[in-house]
């Protein structure tokens, strides 16, 4: 991890760090809305197009808008789960 991702995300930085350790820039490039940016919530994420390792000709970011949507359909998905319904019921 750069130093400047340290400095800037000094909670965050090891947690991408410990991912990409585990499971490489790729998958953490691939997965990080679904794995790693949700740690937002209790801690300063940077992000994706942050990342020292995010090349913006191969990699492509969600807007806000994207992931609001994104994780309200994770939240009523979870919901339905929870309560036993099926979609629209």
């Amino acid at each position: 991890m750069t130093e400047t991702l340290a400095d800037e995300y000094p909670e965050a930085a090891p947690y991408i760090q410990q991912a990409v350790d585990e499971h490489g820039e790729d998958w953490v490039l691939k997965n990080y809305y679904q794995q790693l940016y949700l740690l937002g919530r209790v801690m300063a994420m940077p992000e994706k197009d942050e990342l020292p390792f995010y090349d913006a000709d191969e990699h492509d970011t969600m807007t806000e808008g994207e992931r609001v949507e994104m994780y309200q359909a994770w939240a009523e998905y979870r919901e339905n789960l929870r309560t036993g319904t099926k979609l629209g019921e």
